[in-house]
C-alpha cells in the first residue's frame, strides 16, 4: 500500500501530477471534489464559491474535515489498487490526518513554482478570470491557501518537485515518485 499526497500552491502543477497518475493506472483522489460536492449541494456556484465552501467546511466542522471525508474513498480504491494519490492537501493538519491512517505508507509531495509561472498557467488554461470579472485573483487564492496552512504542509514535505521547466520534464519527475515503492527517488530533493 501507498497512499501519495501533492501539496502545492494554485497552478503548481498538482493537476498535471494526478494526470500523470491516471495514466499510470493509479487512482485520484481530488479533495476539492469533496468542496465542490459539497457546494451544489449546498446550492452554490462551484466556479465562484469553492473557497467559501472550503473555508465554511473548516470552519464547522474543524480543520480536518476534508481530509477526513476523503478517507473513505482513499481506502475504497486501496482495496483493488496498491498505490492512490491525494490530489490537493491544503494544510499540515490535513497532512496530520494522512500520516495517522497511512503511517509510513504516506508520501507527501510539494510541487512548487514560482508565483509569474503560475500565473501564466492559469491565464493559460482560461480560469481563474481575475477580481475584474468577479472571479478570485491568483494573489487572493494564494493568501487563502497559505491561510489554511499550506506553507506549513508544503515545509513536511518528503519529497519537492520543482515545476519550472517542461512539461515533459515535469511528467518524468512525477513517474519517477509514483513508480516507486516508497515515493522517494534517489533524484528528487527529500527530506528539504
Amino acid at each position: 500500500m501507498h497512499v501519495i499526497g501533492t501539496v502545492g500552491l494554485p497552478g503548481s502543477g498538482k493537476g498535471e501530477a494526478a494526470t500523470v497518475a491516471r495514466e499510470d493506472g493509479i487512482p485520484v483522489v481530488t479533495m476539492g471534489d469533496v468542496v465542490r460536492q459539497e457546494t451544489a449541494d449546498r446550492g452554490l456556484d462551484p466556479a465562484k464559491d469553492h473557497g467559501t465552501v472550503a473555508q465554511a467546511l473548516r470552519e464547522e466542522n474543524g480543520p480536518t474535515a476534508i481530509a477526513e471525508r476523503s478517507l473513505p474513498m482513499i481506502e475504497d480504491r486501496l482495496e483493488n489498487h496498491n498505490t492512490v494519490l491525494v490530489d490537493g492537501i491544503r494544510s499540515d493538519v490535513e497532512v496530520d490526518v494522512f500520516e495517522e491512517r497511512f503511517g509510513d505508507a504516506f508520501t507527501l509531495v510539494s510541487i512548487e513554482a514560482p508565483f509569474e509561472t503560475r500565473a501564466e498557467r492559469i491565464d493559460e488554461r482560461g480560469r481563474d478570470a481575475g477580481e475584474a470579472d468577479g472571479g478570485e485573483s491568483l494573489a487572493a487564492r494564494d493568501e487563502r491557501e497559505r491561510g489554511f496552512g499550506m506553507d506549513d504542509a508544503m515545509d513536511r514535505a518528503d519529497v519537492v518537485v520543482e515545476n519550472t521547466d517542461s512539461l515533459v520534464a515535469f511528467h518524468e519527475s512525477i513517474r519517477s515518485v509514483i513508480r516507486t515503492d516508497d515515493g522517494k527517488p534517489a533524484e528528487a530533493e527529500a527530506d528539504p
